[in-house]
This record gives structure tokens, sequence and C-alpha cells, in this order.
């Protein structure tokens, strides 16, 4: 499939998708920009996952459209598979083939005649061992063998849903070496996950999907500048009850001489409510990408 420039990478009109009387995903609508690396945010069951495999026509939307590069995602599914690069939350593969033989006939699927170099150095950098079968492999090891199986083929699309999942943290730090490569290169990378520091690390924009729906969509700057700040703070002396009741406090907890809470609102306002204490110790920071999305979830 031609890459189109100008061309969305995915686009999803009111997608929706229902198990009988049971929610799977409401109206979700997405457009990722070519070139771009976008988070999809949200906790197990809010309907990540069923947004990504309606997407990729593995099961059918109850209505609604999804577009990959101007690509209908029912009707061009097969011309789509060769240009997308999918890992599953969930790997499950031929449990007897050896790693090396399960990579191998992923890259005949794709068509490429010489893939030993490619499969050879990501294994490499991820430490994978090649020789040992996958029914033997850690949940991280059969993720890796999905992440070098997406990227054998060079995709122009990345779709990857939950893909850290029993990695440890210096795999992690070399996966998301290797997305960036791939970024530079010009892959568009969909990365859906439950863990918003690695969301923060990585993606430009993010959409926050809440029991099916997508309920925000802005960039990572921007979703922390509009929002909450965190501050805690000692006093010399008790602090009195009600003291922080004004607007734009969030989360107050408060005993004796210590106080702590969310602020949105004016920098001049809060400082002129903190000049009325008696301050030893104060701290003021951005809140963690955890406490923003407990912030729109609530």
């Amino acid at each position: 499939m031609a890459f189109i420039m100008g061309v969305a990478a995915i686009q999803t009109d009111n997608l929706t998708k229902t198990y009988g009387k049971f929610r799977g995903i409401d109206s979700v609508s997405l457009d990722v920009e070519a070139g771009e690396i976008y988070g999809f945010i949200g906790p197990n069951g809010a309907g990540k996952s069923t947004t990504i495999r309606t997407m990729l026509a593995l099961i059918r939307p109850t209505s609604g459209t999804a577009r990959i590069f101007g690509k209908d995602c029912g009707e061009d599914a097969a011309e789509i598979a060769k240009t997308v690069g999918y890992v599953p939350s969930e790997p499950s593969y031929y449990e007897n083939m050896r790693a090396r033989d399960f990579l191998n006939y992923a890259a005949a699927l794709y068509g490429l005649r010489d893939s030993v170099r490619r499969i050879n150095q990501l294994s490499e950098r991820l430490n994978l061992e090649l020789d040992r079968k996958i029914s033997e492999l850690s949940l991280g090891n059969k993720k890796k063998v999905g992440i070098i199986s997406a990227l054998l083929h060079n995709p122009k699309l990345l779709i990857l849903d939950e893909p850290t999942s029993g990695l440890d943290p210096l795999m992690q730090h070399t996966f998301f070496e290797i997305l960036k490569e791939e970024n530079e290169k010009g892959t568009t990378i969909f990365f859906s996950s439950h863990v918003l520091s690695e969301v923060q690390k990585i993606c430009g924009r993010v959409a926050i999907i809440k029991e099916g729906k997508v309920i925000n969509i802005q960039s990572v700057s921007d979703l922390r500048k509009n929002t909450y700040r965190r501050v805690q703070l000692s006093a010399l002396s008790p602090i009195p009850a009600g003291y922080f009741g004004a607007a734009g406090i969030a989360d107050l907890k408060q005993q004796g001489i210590s106080a702590s809470f969310m602020y949105m609102g004016g920098a001049a306002d809060i400082l002129q409510k903190l000049n009325g204490l008696n301050i030893s110790d104060i701290l003021i920071e951005e809140p963690t990408l955890e406490e923003i999305f407990m912030h729109y979830y609530q």
C-alpha cells in the first residue's frame, strides 16, 4: 500500500462495538497523523484493545468506520496488513516452535526474502534467545518475539497494545530507543497503555478512554499545562481548619502543621493564600500523569 502524504495514519469516526447488552466501545473518533507517536491510555477494561482489534478487522464494528492511510479497515484489511506491525497485549504463538523458526515463518508471510540480519539485530538488542521454544519463554520474552515480528517488514504503522508488559526496566529502555529510531524513519506509532509514565516518555498526543468512550485528546504538554499543580507544605504553627477551602483546590489532605493538595488557578491567587501562613517548607510541582489521569476520570 502506498504511503500517501497528507492522509491520516489512523482515522476512526464514531467507531462502536457492542457485545449484546454489554459495552465494548462507543463512538470512538480518533485522528492520528502520519509520523506521530500517539498515546491511547486508560485502565484495563476501558476499551483500548477492542478499539485496536476493530481497527485491525479482527472483530467487526457494530457501527462507525475506521481507515488506515485512507483505506477502509474492513474492505481493505488484507492490503492494510502488509504495512502494519501489531503487538497484541496477550501474545499467543505456536508454542512448539523455536523463536527463530517462528520469526522466519512471520518473515515468509510478509514475503521477505532475507530477514536473517534483521532478526539477529533485533533479538540481540532485546536479548532474546532465538533457539528456545516459545513454550519455554517467559511473558516478557514472548512479548519480545511479538515486537520483533511486528518490526520485521519495516511497517509504516506500528500498533502496540500494552507492549511493555513483562519487560524489565532495562528492556523497556531499549524498546523505547527502538521505537524512537523507527519513528525517525517515518513510522507512525499508536501506543496503547495503562501505564501513564510510558506515554509521557514517548508520545506527543494522547487520547484518554473511559468506559468505552474517548473523554479527552490533548498533547502531553497541554495535558500538564492545563491541569492541577501539586502543593505540599509544612508550617511553623497549626494550619486553621478550612483554610484551603478556596475554589481550584482538590484532593486536600491537612493535618496539624502539614497540608497537601492539587491546585488549578492563577499563581498569584495561591501565592497570596500561602503568604498568610508561616511556612517552613513548601514544594510545588507538576502532577504525575497518573494524577492527571485520575483527575479526568473523576
